[in-house]
């Protein structure tokens, strides 16, 4: 008899149906499982034997051949014990065929056929719409993540026998019941707040600006300058994701397995600090099975790279292809994985190898060439990613001391931020574009038109600065930008002269 239970696997962050068919045939016990899987899939043999002895049932006697079809789609993880289980008490006649079908099952098995968690769950059911099903039998640790996704049934079991006798019809699993939509970030930054940080005014509206138009910053200065006070106070003033892109984000953080049944849907935008000292996988994503690394981790948030000069240049090429299209694709020799990886870099450094360069009480060690070699670790293509770039100076004594400092609170900034971005979302509501930091041509064309005065200014800055054809257009999306906050329809000069300001990247070259 042939038995078959619908089950799914997990590539990139989209889920697709996998077919988990049981054959049995008379001969020598023996268990052949076919349909490209991998270690995790081929050791669920001793796994699912364990658990069906454990909870009552005796295996099977002869040739047991399990299929994973389709065949062509690699199989990875530990998902496949229940289904694989079911498939094999169903073909001994244990469980009927006709009660199986139209649930999607899926579930790591232990020894002592206990149910436990696997990886990729909110992807499982946000797909099993176009897999035709509505009915999902999972682990009770990740029914909570599952229930974000409405219009399907959950059925949480936490032992095999459970699933048994839910299918005989002797104790069914009660249907969980759906979540509200909350959540928290797996970044939570706690109670950081602009209102600690004094002074660097201009340095926080800068970051304002970038909040709002989704722009990548550079942040220059001398230790002690407060360059990652900043930073990480950046995700107090940015919008709480939309339902879309909450999802989209629990997607990647449940496939790389940093959810558990405690945490919910992730509202807040991540924050992401790697080290320095972080490999070219670690940033990009990879691994034998490949695995979304910190810029997927970042994706609808802020990727944040401190001491950015003293990451390895290899390893910072890489974020050119998703700072320009949005996604990074990870190929190995038998598939090939697209995660999304749309963020906003944020990136700190000093400037120079003593970090005193152009300090007003500390002197700079460093000989020119010394300062050239440092900054050679960055590439120009790099560099023309970065839409605002601030030089800080460290705040004095009496400055630190001073208690006449008035700090604006995130929240009244946040405010102004999330103003900015219902403009730009009614302004792009038939786009693929998010915000002013990724219009394309022809938006920049339709939406950042100079007047004759700004014509004037930007060709005199052009031609004064240096600037090229690409800081042009970054500097036509910030100061659109910088004319949202100031709910201006048109750029005026003030606000193109203010865009101006911030791009002093060209500085960084002339090392």
């Amino acid at each position: 008899m042939i038995s078959i239970v619908n089950s799914a696997s997990v590539i990139g962050i989209e889920s697709y149906k996998v077919s988990v068919e049981v054959m049995l045939r008379g001969g020598l016990r023996k268990i052949i499982l076919v349909g490209l899987p991998d270690t995790a899939v081929r050791e669920s043999e001793q796994r699912v034997i364990s658990a069906i002895l454990n909870s009552g049932y005796s295996m099977p006697r002869g040739l047991i051949t399990i299929s994973l079809a389709p065949a062509e789609l690699r199989k990875q993880g530990s998902a496949f014990d229940l289904p694989i289980a079911i498939a094999i008490l169903s073909s001994k006649g244990d469980i009927s065929q006709q009660s199986i079908e139209g649930y999607l099952i899926v579930g790591e098995l232990s020894l002592s056929s206990v149910i436990k968690p696997v990886k990729g769950m909110l992807s499982i059911a946000a797909g099993m719409k176009k897999m035709g099903l509505k009915k999902i039998i999972l682990p009770m640790q990740n029914a909570k993540e599952a229930s974000y996704v409405r219009d399907i049934e959950i059925y949480p079991a936490r032992t095999l026998m459970e699933v048994v006798n839910h299918f005989k019809g002797y104790k069914p699993i009660p249907k969980y019941s759906y979540s509200n939509f909350e959540g928290k970030s797996i970044d939570d930054n706690g109670e950081l707040d602009f209102d600690e940080v004094k002074g660097q005014q201009i340095a926080k509206r800068a970051l304002e600006i970038a909040a709002a138009g989704g722009h990548n910053v550079l942040l220059v200065g001398s230790p002690g300058s407060g360059k990652t006070m900043l930073a990480q106070r950046l995700p107090s003033i940015l919008p709480d994701l939309a339902l879309e892109e909450a999802l989209e984000t629990t997607k990647i953080h449940s496939i790389a397995g940093l959810l558990d049944g405690q945490k919910g849907l992730i509202i807040k935008r991540p924050f992401r600090a790697p080290h320095h000292t972080i490999s070219y996988a670690g940033l990009a994503g990879g691994g034998p099975i490949p695995r979304p690394g910190e810029i997927s981790l970042a994706h609808n948030g802020v990727l944040f790279l401190d001491e950015l000069l003293e990451f390895q240049k290899r390893v910072l090429e890489v974020l050119r292809q998703p700072l320009e299209d949005g996604y990074i694709r990870i190929s190995r020799a038998s598939t090939s994985i697209s995660y999304p990886a749309r963020f906003m870099l944020v990136a700190a450094t000093n400037p120079c190898p003593c970090g005193f360069y152009s300090d007003p009480v500390r002197s700079c060690k460093c000989s020119p060439n010394e300062i050239k070699r440092y900054f050679s670790r960055i590439s120009g293509p790099l560099l023309d990613r970065i839409d605002i770039s601030i030089f800080l100076q460290a705040l004095q004594a009496e400055e630190l001391i001073s208690k006449n400092y008035n700090c604006e609170p995130s929240a009244s900034i946040k405010k102004r931020v999330e103003e900015a971005r219902s403009i730009q979302k009614e302004r792009f509501k038939n786009s693929p574009t998010f915000f002013n930091a990724r219009m394309r041509t022809k938006e920049i064309e339709k939406f950042c038109h100079l007047s004759i005065n700004c014509q004037k200014l930007m060709n005199n800055a052009m031609k004064t600065l240096g600037f090229t054809a690409r800081a042009f257009t970054r500097i036509l999306k910030v100061a659109r930008t910088i004319a949202d906050l100031n709910k201006k329809s048109c750029i005026e000069e003030v606000d193109l002269a203010e865009a101006i300001q911030y791009h002093t990247i060209d500085k960084l070259r002339d090392f």
